[in-house]
């Protein structure tokens, strides 16, 4: 974990961001939080090792099969420096768990002067607009290319939250087509930013980051005080984004995979 940041609120933040993207179908085995949605998301469709329990890591394991069997699911545990047991990771490589999907948790604390910038106008022949939880997952889903079944397990992981959902989009202002949308989900002072999404044709033009200024200005003014986003190691644009943006990295996860899981 970076030193930037302190263990407790780097702990609270992954609290956090489980509650976000929590799914209706999810079950608690002896610590380990089980999520099997049907949705995109793997956040949603893996074990968190969230306490130690009493257990075996591999009876656990067992247990958690059955339960992604029953789902028609492919099995993933997610790893983070909370993972408990704190050998887990290295139990599961050691039985030949693949590691993918490295991910960084970046996070930005409240700034005075950087946040007293004023809010950029509209770009020309684009709006900004509040989407609701339906129009959201269908509209992101088909920039992401995601299939009716995940749109609709995305939909309702966001509709039924217990941390509230907020979404907006840049849409073309003629025809109504989603250009960039984003989201967010405020637990107290700390606020999650998830699924900002650019159409191909309109990046690079700084769509996103007018996207997540938005947001930010919109939170900072409710009084969030530390915002938390999740963006994957290799995209490096994104990662500059939030970088100029007064992002750093907190800490990383990655998912764990049984052999022959894609």
């Amino acid at each position: 974990m970076a030193e930037r940041f302190d263990s407790t609120l780097l702990s609270r933040i992954e609290d956090a961001s489980l509650n976000a993207s929590a799914p209706p179908q999810q079950r608690w085995i002896d610590g380990w939080l089980v999520r099997f949605s049907p949705g995109k998301a793997r956040r949603a469709r893996s074990i968190n090792a969230v306490a130690a329990g009493r257990l075996p890591i591999d009876v656990k394991l067992a247990l958690a099969a059955d339960v992604y069997r029953e789902a028609g699911l492919p099995m993933h545990a997610r790893i983070t420096p909370f993972s408990m047991p704190a050998r887990l990771d290295a139990h599961l490589e050691a039985e030949g768990w693949s590691a993918i999907e490295d991910t960084h948790v970046m996070v930005r604390a409240a700034s005075a002067a950087r946040d007293a910038q004023p809010v950029r106008p509209d770009p020309a022949g684009l709006r900004w607009i509040p989407l609701d939880a339906a129009t959201f997952a269908d509209a992101v889903g088909a920039l992401r290319g995601s299939s009716a079944v995940e749109r609709a397990a995305h939909a309702e992981r966001l509709r039924l939250s217990p941390t509230p959902y907020r979404g907006y989009a840049f849409v073309d202002a003629e025809s109504g087509t989603v250009r960039a949308c984003g989201q967010f989900a405020r637990e107290g002072a700390l606020v999650g930013i998830y699924d900002v999404f650019t159409a191909p044709a309109q990046r690079g033009v700084g769509l996103a980051t007018l996207l997540c200024e938005r947001m930010l200005s919109i939170l900072l003014n409710e009084g969030a005080e530390i915002a938390y986003l999740q963006v994957s190691a290799s995209n490096s644009p994104a990662r500059r984004i939030y970088e100029r943006l007064g992002f750093a990295d907190g800490y990383d996860y990655h998912y764990r995979v049984p052999k022959g899981v894609p």
